[in-house]
């Protein structure tokens, strides 16, 4: 097993995966943190290139049990614990793991479609965090996938890994460039038979959320933090829907507004599953 006690070349390589999109991009590859989201990539299915491990530790009966299970071309690596600190960004105490987990392909093709999708396009997102936030709450409220679109916040930021909470290993999330490739992928999958609608939240929608039948084929459309919508994407819309609110707040931050149409979206498909009384 590799031992890295110094801030060599490759500890800086994995030291730029958390900040510097272009790197990760360039390596095809990010860093996971924390012992949910690394067991998840590892039950779904991701590529894990290697393992950081602390080399002052004992493993635990986790680390051990995931040491076993991964193939022997994954790498392992010993680290001293005070660099191991730097990239799992703890202030005190090094993490048992970090992961270095290689990056899927950015394929629409990777969301499933069928009679009962629900699907999340955020709009040039700012913040990293809101991202994660979004599917993490996609994720808990069965929707099939998140789609990132235009120049936004990376979905393999350090932050957005974090605030997802591992969701980002069990929910498909793919960063497209504009309209247009999605547009081209709705298309094909009304042409197949499944009536994908556009829903986008607006303060000013035309109904309120719990007006409008979630139970369709829906992508639901959210915009950026601060400037909502981009004119593109309000004209492709189907439909555009409102949360109703009281007091003086005039608008919910991006990733609540996004829970809040999920449940409602959750909500309706459930009781659409209860049989009627008789």
């Amino acid at each position: 097993m590799l031992r890295i006690t110094s801030r060599n070349a490759r500890f800086q390589q994995w030291q730029a995966l958390l900040t510097n999109r272009n790197k990760r991009q360039r390596a095809r590859e990010f860093l996971v943190q924390g012992v949910r989201p690394i067991s998840l990539a590892v039950e779904h299915g991701w590529t894990v290139r290697a393992l950081l491990i602390d080399a002052d530790r004992r493993p635990s009966e986790w680390a051990s049990g995931l040491l076993r299970t991964l193939p022997a071309a994954v790498e392992r690596i010993a680290m001293a614990p005070e660099l191991l600190a730097e990239l799992g960004e703890k202030n005190e105490a090094a993490p048992e793991l970090v992961a270095v987990v290689e990056l899927p392909a950015d394929d629409l093709d990777r969301i499933p479609v069928g009679p009962d999708f629900l699907g999340v396009l955020f709009d040039r997102p700012s913040s990293p965090g809101n991202i994660g936030s979004i599917i993490r709450s996609a994720d808990a409220f069965g929707a099939h996938g998140l789609l990132v679109s235009g120049h936004a916040a990376d979905v393999y930021d350090a932050k957005s890994v974090r605030a997802s909470t591992g969701s980002l290993f069990a929910l498909p999330a793919v960063r497209v460039p504009s309209p247009r490739e999605v547009m081209d992928w709705v298309g094909a999958r009304r042409a197949a038979g499944c009536p994908v609608v556009l829903v986008g939240t607006d303060e000013h929608g035309e109904r309120q959320v719990d007006d409008f039948d979630f139970t369709q084929p829906v992508l639901l459309l959210v915009g950026n933090e601060t400037a909502g919508l981009s004119t593109a994407w309000r004209e492709l819309c189907d439909h555009t829907v409102a949360i109703p609110m009281t007091g003086a707040a005039s608008s919910l931050n991006a990733a609540s507004a996004a829970t809040t149409v999920l449940y409602e979206a959750a909500r309706q498909r459930r009781r659409a599953l209860v049989p009627a009384p008789r």
